[in-house]
């Protein structure tokens, strides 16, 4: 564990109890992958552009992502989740 503290926006809360539980288990695995290793290749860490600017994504499986923004060093809030075209509408 590198010391973050994991923050859920009360919508990516929302989403994320509306998914079905596989595509939920793949969520919160990653986030606990994220947490160990932030920067794990798998996860596809990476900065986001356009409306996105200022936050990051990382990859659940497939076309599966989650999107946050580092608040302070050590705290990450998830804001956001879904396929690739859900979230770049």
């Amino acid at each position: 564990m590198n010391g973050l503290t994991v923050k859920l926006h009360k919508d990516f809360e929302k989403q994320l109890a509306k998914l079905p539980k596989k595509q939920r288990d793949r969520a919160i695995d990653a986030i606990d992958l994220f947490l160990d290793e932030p920067m794990e290749p798998s996860l596809r860490n990476h900065a986001l552009k356009g409306q996105w600017l200022g936050y990051r994504s990382i990859s659940a499986g497939g076309d599966f992502r989650l999107h946050f923004k580092m608040i302070d060093q050590n705290t990450v809030l998830f804001v956001a989740l879904g396929s690739h075209s859900q979230l770049y509408k």
